[in-house]
């Protein structure tokens, strides 16, 4: 039977370096693809999935993350005086009814094993779900839920996979593969970012995860690995040289928008299905092309 998750982590403290100058005083999470942020999208696949508390790992410079799912009166207000119900009603749309949002502070970067430790005070004691926003994955079913359904009535974590090539192994966290069944597998171990020569698999670690709450015993007794930091692959390569994790084949295409490449990739397929620029931007394109 698939487990209710009711609690979805998302650690948005990182700096967001590699988009300078854009995200000097902006958030990489709150950078759109069209004409909506990457936060929103992961909110969205959350509340997709049934999880109804939105628990955020920030850092100073976030304050955009917690104003954008607050409400906007003067915006509102203006929007209805003009009546322009159809923008008002995506203004209301960005926070949904039911869902409750937290805010938790990671002060110093320590890794994303360390974000997700600074999320246990807002958490109760079942398993809960992790998304990087980096991690656009652009599916007719969302990776949550696909995480969910692979759930066996064990407390065993579930990670998301893709094949990668040998040379994105450095890029990655990879598997060691004890068990395969079709779309799921059994991992034995994790290790980070090996060398292609290295790599248990071609399978990747991607953004989205479901923890049980005993990850955190895990972390607090994880030693600091490079940098001081403490990695989510090192807690669950300890649970699954234990137990095993399960690992599933993500169904859609993901878009890795921490790279501007993967933005710029994302911001294209997502604008050629977006109803008001799809056309146009499809018969610009083509132009290009020729």
């Amino acid at each position: 039977m698939n487990k209710k998750i009711n609690a979805a982590v998302f650690p948005v403290a990182g700096l967001g370096s590699r988009f300078l100058p854009a995200t000097k005083a902006t958030p990489k999470e709150m950078l759109p693809i069209v004409d909506k942020p990457l936060i929103q999208y992961a909110v969205e696949e959350a509340v997709e999935a049934g999880i109804k508390k939105m628990i955020f790992v920030t850092g100073r410079n976030k304050r955009a993350i917690e104003d954008h799912f607050d409400s906007a009166y003067e915006l509102e207000a203006e929007l209805a005086l003009k009546e322009k119900h159809d923008l008002l009603a995506i203004a209301h749309s960005v926070a949904p009814k039911g869902v409750d949002f937290v805010y938790v502070r990671q002060s110093t970067a320590l890794g994303l094993g360390h974000a997700i430790l600074c999320a246990k005070p807002a958490l109760s004691d079942e398993p809960f779900a992790v998304l990087l926003v980096d991690d656009l994955i652009k599916s007719s079913k969302g990776a949550v839920q696909q995480l969910i359904m692979a759930t066996d009535g064990s407390d065993r974590p579930i990670i998301g996979l893709e094949k990668i090539q040998p040379y994105q192994t450095r890029a990655y966290g990879v598997i060691s593969i004890r068990e395969s069944m079709g779309q799921y597998v059994i991992a034995s171990d994790l290790v980070e970012k090996p060398k292609a020569e290295d790599a248990p698999s071609n399978l990747g670690v991607v953004g989205r995860y479901i923890l049980p709450y005993e990850i955190f015993d895990v972390i607090e007794q994880l030693p600091s690995g490079s940098g001081g930091e403490i990695q989510l692959t090192d807690a669950l390569a300890v649970l699954a040289r234990r137990d095993g994790v399960i690992g599933v084949l993500l169904e859609g295409r993901r878009f890795d928008c921490g790279s501007k490449l993967g933005f710029a990739q994302a911001n294209i397929e997502y604008g050629l299905e977006h109803p008001e620029i799809g056309e146009n931007l499809k018969s610009y394109l083509k132009k290009l092309i020729v």
